[in-house]
Parts: structure tokens; sequence; C-alpha cells
């Protein structure tokens, strides 16, 4: 019980760290496209997404969490792009710290386009933390990751806007707005 406890509070700390630094809004282009860190995942419907499996494919992998105010102001945005680019692109919504129950009561009924991954741990964000200028470990977190697997783009913080995330989208990989 009090190894469980003890994870429960540095889940809590953890947490209470990334909330305190949300929003500040940073975005990085890197010069030169480093390889994204394979992962596999959990996804809310029971499946797993392996980011090596989508090789081919164009990604956007978006780290968020439910009590992010950012995050959820922005997934409506990331949500919409997976629907109206499904088939040019495959996105990611990887949650981080929350428990599958948690991210499931917050979607409640409705069932996402995008795959919402499940990062209970947070070792995969932490991963691409520590790769891809992010330090300090803000969200929401978005990668571009071209169909070679390198990641071609970093926005650390939210995207104040849709159009700001297909513009980005068209910017990094060629995508329109259909």
């Amino acid at each position: 019980m009090a190894n469980r406890s003890r994870t429960w509070l540095t889940r809590i700390a953890l947490l209470s760290a990334i909330v305190a630094v949300v929003g500040i809004g940073l975005s990085c282009d890197s010069s030169s496209p480093s390889p994204a860190p394979d992962f596999t995942l959990p996804t809310l419907t029971g499946s797993n997404v392996t980011l090596s499996e989508l090789k081919g494919t164009l990604v956007v992998l978006n780290f968020w969490s439910i009590s992010c105010t950012y995050c959820r102001q922005q997934l409506p945005y990331v949500e919409n792009v997976a629907q109206q680019a499904e088939g040019q692109v495959e996105v990611i919504a990887a949650n981080i710290v929350d428990s599958a129950a948690s991210v499931q009561s917050f979607f409640g009924d409705y069932e996402p386009t995008m795959i919402v991954a499940l990062d209970e741990n947070a070792e995969v964000f932490v991963n691409y933390c520590q790769n891809f200028g992010n330090s300090r470990g803000y969200i929401p977190f978005t990668l571009f990751i071209d169909s070679e697997g390198l990641v071609q783009y970093v926005k650390i913080g939210a995207f104040t806007s849709e159009e700001a995330l297909w513009n980005t989208l068209h910017d990094v990989f060629g995508i329109t707005i259909p």
C-alpha cells in the first residue's frame, strides 16, 4: 500500500510540475530532422499503436493531459485535423499521466477519429522531451513526423486556432485544408 501511495504521489508531483509550466508557447523548427524514437503505447480502444508500424505515413504526435487547459482547448483542433485529413496523416493524441478510465470518462460516448494513446507513466513523453528541446516538459507538445520517421517540426505550447494547425501542416507536409 505504501508503494502504491508513493507511486500516486509521484504521479501527482509530475502532473503538478507539468501543469505549472503549461502554456508557454515556444516553437522550434529543426534544420536537420532527427529520427523519432519508436514506441508502443496502449490506446483508448484497447489495441496498441507502434510508431514504427506507421512508417510510410505522415504522423502528428500530440502529448496532452486532461488537467491542462491549453491541451483541452487545442484537442478539438487536433481531432478536426484527424477527421479532415484522414488518409493523408495519422494523428496520435498521447495522453500523459491520466488513467485509461479518466481518459475514457473525459471523452464519454464520443469516439475520436484520432488515435488516443495512453502514456500513463509519461515515459514516452519524457523521452521525446529530452530528444526534442522540451527540457521543461511543457504541454501541449506536438511533433510532425514524416513518412520516413523523421521529426520535421516541433511545437511546444498550444496552437491558438485550428487554422494555425492547418498552416503548420501545410508548411511542414504540404497538406491543405480540405
